[in-house]
């Protein structure tokens, strides 16, 4: 069976279960040729996803956590990385300036915002029967809570989502330098932060990042703009996609909806985790060997791409019984759609209260949801959730 990782028509609808099922039991640890590039080894068993997450010393970040290498001074940081691209002990240094933020109990006191927040997303639309559910409910919570968290306009948290989509949009789906120029209006949009911020300082992330220092250093402006660069990425990746598929997965799993719906409350917690394994928004996350290493019966050289594909480990069947099954009681903790180790997603607890909180209003108050035609999936090989779901329902 050839099965190519790096073409985004395999996600074309989502994770190629299939695909991930024959890797499992024929080549676990699969050498994936590529077209511009010298190829990478494709992990695909929970076991030795998890192994390679956490062993940072063979296994680095660095150059990227993306299959393709970057270009020299690609956006114009100059010599600046971003965070997830580093090791530890440099990785921990830069992660310690915004840990505070990130939680469970810090992230705990927003719970009441975030609830405000999801009646005010469906309220703009409760009274249509209608919307586009990715953009106009799953997008909008992540959006606000970044926005918010980094001292910015709620509108411009929105805007600023559209600009992700076209970044991790692969690049053959998209207009030649498309990509490119997103991160460069992320930039610009930046700079304005900074200027603002040390203006007129506040009681906000993005101050607090402007003033930090790492290892007696202050932050610069090019670190200052990765650092922005990755918390709108991430701040919005697996709450909406999470919410947008998981939504989808409740629609085909009518009796799994219903099971949820007579104890919202008490089983939220468990369908949460479970649709956060089912659905996966994080499809990979590279690593480069630092040396020799092996992996089952293959032989990992120096310098080999190693990559960790999240959304295979959390259909292993050693893992998880009948893992192509949504199974909304089941005891899901073991998922990796976090990742693990020292890089393990920094914002979890606020995505899971913002996961909670959309859940609750959208559950309660939009009744007998049904799509409208399909779902127009994001064209990525990293990404994967709906880009456009249109939904028709019924208001509670």
């Amino acid at each position: 069976m050839k099965i190519d990782l790096s073409d985004p028509a395999l996600f074309a609808h989502g994770h190629p279960t299939e695909a991930y099922r024959w890797l499992q039991e024929n080549a676990p640890v699969h050498w994936n040729p590529e077209k511009d590039g010298p190829g990478f080894w494709a992990l695909t068993r929970h076991e030795d996803v998890a192994a390679v997450d956490h062993d940072w010393e063979t296994y680095s970040s660095s150059p990227t956590i993306m299959l393709q290498d970057p270009l020299p001074d690609q956006h114009g940081a100059g010599d600046a990385k971003m965070m997830l691209m580093m090791d530890p002990p440099q990785h921990t240094a830069f992660r310690k300036l915004i840990r505070s933020e990130f939680t469970r109990d810090a992230s705990a006191l927003r719970a009441p915002r975030m609830q405000q927040l999801a009646k005010r997303i469906v309220d703009a639309v409760i009274a249509r029967g209608a919307c586009d559910f990715v953009s106009e409910v799953a997008g909008e919570m992540p959006s606000f809570v970044i926005a918010e968290l980094m001292g910015l306009p709620l509108d411009d948290g929105r805007e600023l989502y559209t600009l992700t989509e076209i970044i991790h949009s692969a690049p053959e789906t998209l207009a030649p330098g498309a990509g490119h120029e997103a991160v460069l209006k992320m930039f610009s949009y930046a700079h304005t932060v900074i200027a603002e911020k040390r203006a007129r300082p506040a009681d906000d992330l993005a101050t607090r990042i402007l003033n930090a220092e790492v290892d007696g250093q202050r932050i610069t402006d090019p670190e200052f703009l990765l650092f922005f660069l990755l918390l709108i990425d991430a701040g919005g990746d697996t709450t909406r996609n999470l919410l947008s598929a998981g939504l989808l997965a409740l629609m085909h799993n009518p009796a799994q909806r219903d099971w949820l719906m007579a104890d919202l409350d008490a089983r939220l917690p468990s369908a949460r985790e479970e649709m956060l394994r089912y659905t996966t928004p994080v499809i990979y996350m590279r690593r480069t060997a630092t040396k020799d290493a092996r992996i089952r019966d293959a032989q990992i050289k120096a310098g080999d791409k190693v990559v960790m594909y999240f959304g295979a480990a959390n259909r292993d069947p050693a893992a998880f019984a009948n893992p192509d099954a949504l199974d909304l009681s089941r005891d899901a903790a073991a998922h990796v759609a976090f990742g693990g180790g020292p890089h393990v997603c920094l914002g979890q607890h606020i995505a899971r209260l913002e996961i909670d909180a959309m859940l609750k209003e959208v559950l309660t108050r939009m009744r007998d949801i049904e799509p409208i035609g399909e779902p127009e999936w994001l064209p990525s090989t990293f990404i994967s959730g709906p880009r456009r779901m249109p939904i028709r329902f019924r208001a509670a």
